[in-house]
């Protein structure tokens, strides 16, 4: 239950015991002195004064008299508590007008600060909520919908803030002095940096403790070297991801397979980018031939070398085109044999309908190969077609959940 859920509760309560603490008084037999009817009316008149104390008070009903002590004593009560009440929730209603943030989060304190409320903000939140079921979330984000704030709100019982993270005025309101961790999870990759400057410029004790995602790999190298990218934490989702994927599922091929394998990058995006790389940190020498098709592939690969420096570690066959063009493999075939070995394809376009039409085709040419499709957000349909034709389906998502540091969750 949230802090403000307390809060109206503990009121209707107090607001509930007052009114029936004056209610049972005049049935009991206590007496206005200025209304000393009341002692003979109905219960709905009793009931109706027993109301208006928390509008009045008694001021213009005098004072109890007659009937028990305890009675009186709890006439008493209700007179004294119930306009406190009422006071007490008008000024409070007033402060919130006043200044919402500072007094919806004044309590806050050790917590952890989220910048951005898109997917990757919801699956860090998964993860930590199975760590961290009760520890303070404050996000911020410059637009959010309805629907995304509720759910952040109710699911992850976060508390939500809309505004521009890179602006002073609303760093002020995320007690950055008191908070454990902050991460920047937003699309707009320079915001992330300027805001982490800021953050950074106010509360130097964050170094080490502003996590940063950055959607472009360029951008991220190119800030490698910055005081910024020093201080904190850099990392991009697809990286994480491939890193993931190559050590939980393809090492432990190549362990089994006896000669050196073929594998084949389909889609070289990001994520097709970023398993290159990292199947030249940990698989260098089981691999005898990569594969690489994708659109505009040379320019990327080109790209790639220059950044990474990545060293000829294997045979590399470049094609350009669209993964569902029949021609691509065709021109792949003549260069890399497909049919004798035990490939790894991995499908990784944007386009899941394109790599899942693909992998159940290659699946029916190449049946002793080891397809992969990729997905971004996890799918049960995807899971039982995978499971049906005996191909893996990796979900971006869900490979980034899994594999999120836990020191990124904790203290």
């Amino acid at each position: 239950m949230s802090f403000l859920s307390l809060i109206i509760s503990w009121r209707w309560s107090a607001a509930v015991i007052l009114f029936l603490c004056a209610f049972f008084a005049l049935m009991m037999g206590v007496t206005l002195s200025e209304r000393p009817s009341i002692q003979h009316a109905d219960m709905l008149t009793k009931a109706y004064y027993s109301l208006g104390l928390f509008v009045m008070g008694g001021l213009d009903l005098g004072t109890p008299v007659g009937g028990p002590v305890g009675a009186r004593l709890m006439m008493w009560l209700s007179y004294f508590g119930s306009p406190m009440l009422a006071a007490s929730t008008i000024i409070e209603a007033v402060v919130k007008t006043i200044s919402p943030y500072k007094w919806h989060f004044r309590r806050i304190s050790n917590h952890i600060v989220i910048s951005g409320s898109d997917e990757l903000t919801i699956t860090y939140l998964k993860q930590l909520r199975l760590l961290q079921p009760k520890i303070p979330v404050l996000v911020i984000c410059d637009d959010v919908s309805p629907v995304r704030e509720e759910e952040l709100k109710r699911r992850y019982h976060a508390k939500v803030i809309t505004g521009d993270v890179t602006r002073s005025y609303y760093l002020s309101k995320l007690f950055l002095h008191k908070a454990k961790k902050v991460l920047l999870l937003g699309q707009d990759n320079f915001q992330n940096y300027e805001a982490a400057h800021k953050m950074l410029q106010m509360q130097p004790s964050l170094q080490g403790k502003i996590i940063i995602h950055c959607n472009s790999i360029r951008f991220m190298r190119s800030m490698a070297d910055s005081t910024v990218a020093k201080q904190c934490i850099n990392f991009n989702a697809y990286q994480l991801a491939a890193s993931a994927l190559v050590q939980q599922h393809l090492i432990s091929h190549f362990v089994e397979t006896v000669p050196k394998d073929v594998v084949v990058i389909a889609g070289f995006g990001l994520f097709g980018q970023t398993i290159l790389e990292e199947l030249q940190h940990y698989a260098q020498r089981e691999i005898d031939t990569i594969a690489i098709i994708g659109i505009d592939a040379k320019r990327r690969i080109q790209v790639v070398d220059e950044q990474r420096q990545l060293n000829n570690f294997c045979k590399r066959e470049i094609f350009e085109g669209n993964i569902s063009h029949p021609e691509v493999w065709q021109q792949l075939r003549t260069k890399v044999d497909l049919s004798n070995t035990q490939p790894i394809i991995i499908l990784c376009t944007n386009s899941v309908e394109d790599n899942f039409r693909t992998s159940l085709w290659l699946k029916n040419k190449y049946p002793d190969s080891m397809i992969i499709a990729r997905s971004y957000l996890p799918s049960k349909f995807a899971e039982n077609v995978s499971e049906q034709y005996n191909i893996l389906n990796v979900s971006i998502n869900q490979l980034v959940k899994d594999n999120i540091p836990i020191e990124w969750m904790t203290a």
